[in-house]
């Protein structure tokens, strides 16, 4: 067996182990601490996890050009590993009722969710899969505001793309705690007609219902996908939220989460009401618009910086997971004595 190949099994054994025994033995000492200990952890994987961090800053020159200068994009990337780190330590504070992670967020925007269920027509959130979003979500519904997410928990592994013990470990340390405060069953985005009849359901209950909008589509569901200027390339994404939205005549809000400097603190926003004028692509670019500029803003928040999401979206060639595949062959029968 070779270095590299003991290499890779040592850090597969590392984040099990940060998972399983660290995270829940420094998730509830002081804030500053626990944060700190997550960030002195990811700097050891940012040297360590070669593999990954050269893919990492590859996807953000490919992706993003000159936006990012050499430092920007090391920095960036460092910030990408720091997020992985302190994401463990927010879905377990987030446990019990949610307070040791509550206090340490700022919710901005709330009225404008009131506002809108005031209509009676219930409100659909659009998010991108930035930040701690699946935690904003869970905060929210701690708050008072039952959420029905359109989306699949990883958990529920469609396309066969991780182990069945590794969805096990998902279900019971992650899914379990954020589910609990949403207080409602996530609709599995199976299928247009039924997805739309039950997204109506509970916006006819005045609840709401939160759609991501930058999620790469399901094989399933890949002739739906409709190609969206984003991020200097052609995404293929499904403008459901759209749809929805002119469909019931429901408002449309954005969510964001974002880390302070200082990575223990976070601001969660709600925007003002998205436009829905217009036709579907039309209105579902505005959306799209205001979450690229957050990504552009904040690139080391976007959880798609690996080349086969980037890939599946359409914003690297189909050649270049390939390449990829081939490399990691290579790697193996390399380090194999």
């Amino acid at each position: 067996m070779g270095i590299g190949r003991v290499k890779r099994i040592l850090l597969l054994l590392e984040r099990a182990s940060y998972r399983i025994i660290v995270v829940p033995l420094i998730a509830f000492l002081p804030a500053p601490l626990a944060y700190s200990i997550a960030c002195q952890r990811s700097a050891l994987r940012y040297l360590l996890d070669t593999p990954k961090r050269k893919e990492i800053m590859h996807c953000l020159e490919r992706v993003l050009g000159n936006q990012l200068t050499t430092e920007a994009r090391t920095r960036t990337t460092k910030d990408i590993f720091r997020l992985r780190s302190c994401l463990p330590v927010d879905q377990t504070r987030i446990a019990g009722k949610g307070e040791a992670l509550a206090k340490l967020v700022e919710m901005r925007g709330l009225e404008h969710i009131e506002a809108a269920l005031a209509g009676g027509k219930g409100a659909i959130i659009c998010v991108s899969h930035f930040g701690g979003f699946n935690c904003g979500l869970s905060l929210l519904g701690a708050r008072g505001f039952p959420i029905t997410l359109v989306g699949r928990w990883a958990s529920n592994n469609v396309e066969h793309r991780q182990s069945s013990l590794s969805r096990l470990f998902y279900r019971l340390t992650v899914q379990k705690s954020l589910a609990r405060h949403r207080r409602r069953t996530n609709i599995e985005p199976l299928g247009q007609v039924g997805v739309a009849v039950q997204a109506a359901r509970v916006l006819q209950q005045n609840e709401l219902i939160v759609i991501g909008i930058d999620a790469p589509a399901l094989d399933a569901d890949r002739q739906r996908a409709v190609p969206m200027d984003f991020l200097n390339g052609q995404a293929q994404l499904i403008p459901g939220a759209a749809t929805i939205a002119q469909l019931i005549g429901a408002p449309v809000l954005m969510m964001f989460i974002r880390r302070s400097p200082d990575w223990h603190h976070q601001v969660l926003e709600i925007t003002p009401p998205i436009s829905m004028d217009g036709d579907v692509v039309t209105a579902f670019k505005r959306c799209l618009a205001v979450a690229e500029s957050a990504i552009r803003q904040t690139p080391s928040h976007w959880a798609y910086w690996n080349v086969r999401d980037l890939t599946t979206l359409g914003l690297l060639p189909e050649e270049t997971v390939q390449d990829s595949q081939q490399q990691e062959k290579k790697n193996l029968t390399a380090n194999i004595s």
